[in-house]
């Protein structure tokens, strides 16, 4: 495989304040949104934008952890992680996630949302998104626009888990 770094960590810090402006945009009652991160780096994401609504506009989010696991439709695991810390009914969730590519991981995540209460909307953030959808899933907060090939792959770093941040297309050898 071959590996290229097509975002570096300034520019990803740049696509997430971006996002984080985006959000503030086109949400008239920012005291109505929860944030929840898709476990793993979603929730880093998530923290991010969280931070940078508090910098901007000195609001405390609420920010809790979804766990998609047992709601996904190729792999069952009966325990479920997730952590949220307010009642969803009549709010506005933004669901943040690393990568958008099937849309299957965001189809899990939003049984899981309604599992958890009937929200007033529920919108998409991403911070890469690569095409190659499986549903008729879209994001409304997009962090970068990565056309990708079936055969090539995606991988997010973040400082918190893999000490640097940046994103990284794999691909075979011949592709890139």
């Amino acid at each position: 495989m071959k590996t290229k770094e097509i975002v570096d960590g300034v520019t990803m810090k740049r696509a997430i304040t971006r996002m984080t402006y985006e959000i503030i945009e086109r949400n008239k009652n920012l005291d109505n949104i929860v944030l929840a991160g898709i476990k793993t780096r979603g929730v880093f994401i998530a923290r991010r934008i969280q931070e940078r609504l508090k910098q901007i506009e000195g609001l405390d989010v609420p920010l809790g952890e979804l766990d998609t696991k047992s709601f996904r439709d190729d792999v069952k695991v009966e325990e479920n992680t997730t952590e949220m810390p307010v009642d969803i009914t009549n709010r506005d969730v933004i669901l943040v996630d690393d990568v958008l590519y099937t849309g299957r991981t965001i189809r899990a995540a939003i049984d899981n949302i309604v599992n958890l209460g009937r929200p007033a909307r529920v919108s998409l953030a991403v911070l890469v998104d690569r095409g190659h959808r499986e549903l008729p899933i879209r994001a409304d907060y997009v962090g970068k626009n990565i056309p990708t090939s079936s055969s090539e792959e995606i991988v997010v770093n973040m400082v918190e888990i893999d000490d640097k941040d940046n994103v990284l297309l794999l691909a075979k050898e011949d592709s890139l």
